[in-house]
């Protein structure tokens, strides 16, 4: 690797200025092309200069986004994890990003349950689907209300088609918000970070989030800000590709 430049090291400093942090993964991109880091740099030190949300819950939203089942990111975990300790974050707090992140799966059934539904009743058998919740499926629906804060009809269908599955997951999904330690906004900042990502995108759940994020306070300048942390996560483009694209020129002993 070619000896840092003045501008290379400018570049550098202001990263760890800006972003608070600095790893080996980042070198090779500021060699091959300084432009484009600092096109990033600019970009990715938005929410931490001007931003409004504490350094802990950015790195919060970080660690939701890497940490998620569509994305998988351990590198990038790893460093988010470490900044977030020097923020003060304790093991609870990370466990219960983990918790919240973790239901993501869930939307195979909340995508899954009115895609059937709607393709019975084409079908001409949407009677199987027309029931009213007894006792135990009202019980259910009501505590899922009184633990997680709201109800959306796509809930509705897998209630009447497996109760048991709904109470398992209402369990499931409830340990973060009975208490939980992270207060219900940053919570709610959470789904609405793993749901707008590049990797995800679903937008019946991001809209629910952000209707629970109001109710919770949140702010325009709050949630705008998680769009642009989350928004960066297409650079992970380059901190797997480029050191993958090095070591493989010097395998084939070409110059860098």
């Amino acid at each position: 690797m070619a000896e840092m430049t003045d501008r290379t090291l400018r570049l550098k400093d202001e990263f760890v200025k800006n972003r608070g942090y600095w790893n080996s993964f980042w070198d090779g991109l500021l060699q091959l092309n300084p432009d484009f880091f600092e096109a990033y740099l600019n970009l990715s030190s938005i929410p931490w200069t001007k931003g409004v949300l504490e350094p802990k819950v950015k790195e919060f939203i970080y660690i939701a986004i890497d940490a998620s089942t569509t994305h998988l990111y351990e590198p990038g975990l790893r460093i988010h994890i470490q900044n977030a300790l020097k923020y003060g974050a304790t093991k609870e707090e990370i466990m219960e990003v983990y918790q919240l992140t973790s239901v993501l799966g869930m939307h195979t059934c909340t995508l899954g349950v009115p895609v059937m539904i709607d393709e019975f009743r084409k079908a001409g058998r949407g009677q199987e689907f027309e029931a009213t919740f007894d006792a135990r499926q009202t019980e259910l629906k009501e505590t899922f209300i009184r633990n997680r804060g709201y109800w959306n009809e796509f809930w509705d269908g897998l209630l009447i088609l497996n109760p048991d599955f709904f109470e398992a997951y209402l369990r499931f999904s409830s340990i973060p918000w009975t208490p939980g330690v992270l207060e219900p906004k940053v919570k709610e900042f959470i789904y609405i970070a793993i749901d707008a990502a590049t990797t995800h995108l679903y937008e019946p759940g991001l809209r629910i989030h952000i209707q629970n994020a109001l109710k919770y306070g949140a702010t325009k300048e709050e949630i705008m800000e998680v769009y642009q942390l989350t928004s960066v996560l297409g650079m992970h483009t380059c901190t797997l590709g480029v050191p993958v694209l090095i070591d493989e020129l010097e395998k084939a002993g070409q110059p860098l």
